[in-house]
């Protein structure tokens, strides 16, 4: 019955669902290894024909001299902070306090390598270029998130990330991106991947994301940094005998994507626009800037989880599996588009934000809008 099944469950029950590339299952690697030659060689140990033609593929994509392949992000980036703060001689980086490596890596910049962050602007707001100019620490690097997910996916004007980059070169401070989304916000931005990495030092980009592999990352930079980032990554056992199951569903599904991501981000502004036309909905960014940004529903968890799971059962739609509470009167969650959106029957869609509207309106006693 609707009243005890959980919003997870009814999430996965529906037939359609708003975000995403689709189902997460063995069979992205089965669509992706369809095509490959089975007697062509593994990588082994970082090396090899397969690994080393798609590090150059990267590398010439986002404009660097030499990129490595990496098992996870959070692997590349701590190592990447690593190399600057040695390179320099200072244990300290700068990023925003919502940062990855912040909240989300159990310390393991500190712990791991005993580097200490400094953290820049307010939790709530981007980082100018007034905030870097007026740091009193002296640091080794400077850490920018594009966008900046915690926050909505915001991301700075073009001409700020300039200054910044322009300032870090004046003063000698390595600017590094953390790229997870960088894919994603080329379109909003109109420049090329190679126009916005010239701008920094190094460069993350995750490969799962909006790519949708199914795992793995690229850490880009000049030559003498790669190369050093490769002994790192040895250190932190991230050379696994084989990487290739992740190498070939990056390499197929960059293949596939790279060139939706404008329409992911065009899709991304229609869905924005249903949640923002309901009562007591909003999203943040108002427009999205890439294919992502977040919900804010002025109802209370325990309220809000009941009607959803109602209007998927009815609508076979699903808008999102998980509610994060804000406050007692406020919620959250995180829409990103994929492939998936242009699946999505349209009328379906328009019956489902209708019933999310009438329902809203009930719960807060006002006349639906739409």
């Amino acid at each position: 019955m609707s009243e005890t099944k959980t919003l997870f469950q009814a999430f996965k029950q529906t037939a359609y669902q708003a975000g995403g590339h689709g189902k997460r299952d063995v069979g992205i690697l089965k669509q992706a290894i369809k095509e490959v030659d089975g007697r062509a060689e593994s990588d082994i140990y970082g090396t090899g024909k397969l690994i080393e033609d798609f590090q150059d593929k990267m590398a010439a994509f986002l404009g660097k001299e030499t990129a490595v392949f990496f098992p996870s992000g959070t692997m590349a980036q701590q190592i990447a902070l690593r190399i600057w703060c040695d390179k320099k001689g200072i244990k300290k980086v700068a990023y925003h306090p919502l940062s990855h490596l912040e909240i989300h890596e159990e310390d393991g910049l500190k712990e791991l390598h005993g580097i200490e962050s400094i953290l820049l602007a307010d939790k709530d707001r981007l980082i100018t270029l007034e905030d870097v100019v007026s740091m009193s620490d002296n640091i080794a690097c400077l850490l920018l998130e594009l966008p900046q997910r915690e926050i909505g996916g915001q991301l700075p004007e073009y001409e700020t990330l300039e200054a910044i980059s322009a300032y870090c070169k004046e003063k000698g401070i390595k600017l590094q991106l953390d790229g997870a989304r960088l894919f994603e916000i080329l379109p909003y931005y109109q420049k090329t991947a190679s126009e916005v990495c010239d701008l920094f030092d190094s460069v993350y980009v995750s490969l799962y994301k909006g790519v949708g592999g199914i795992s793995g990352a690229i850490l880009a930079g000049d030559k003498e940094f790669t190369e050093e980032s490769k002994v790192w990554k040895r250190r932190h056992g991230g050379d696994l005998i084989s990487l290739y199951p992740y190498i070939i569903s990056s390499d197929y599904y960059f293949n596939q994507r790279i060139h939706k991501m404008e329409q992911y981000y065009h899709e991304a502004k229609e869905l924005a626009a249903l949640f923002n036309g309901c009562q007591n909905v909003s999203t943040k960014p108002k427009e999205p800037v890439s294919n992502m940004f977040h919900v804010h529903i002025a109802l209370p968890k325990e309220k809000l989880e009941p009607i959803l799971v109602e209007i998927y059962e009815a609508a076979g739609i699903g808008l999102t599996s998980y509610l994060k509470e804000k406050t007692e009167n406020e919620c959250c969650f995180e829409v990103s588009v994929g492939d998936a959106y242009a699946d999505l029957p349209k009328e379906d869609l328009k019956k489902t934000f209708r019933m999310l509207n009438i329902k809203l309106s009930e719960m807060k006693n006002v006349s639906p809008s739409i």
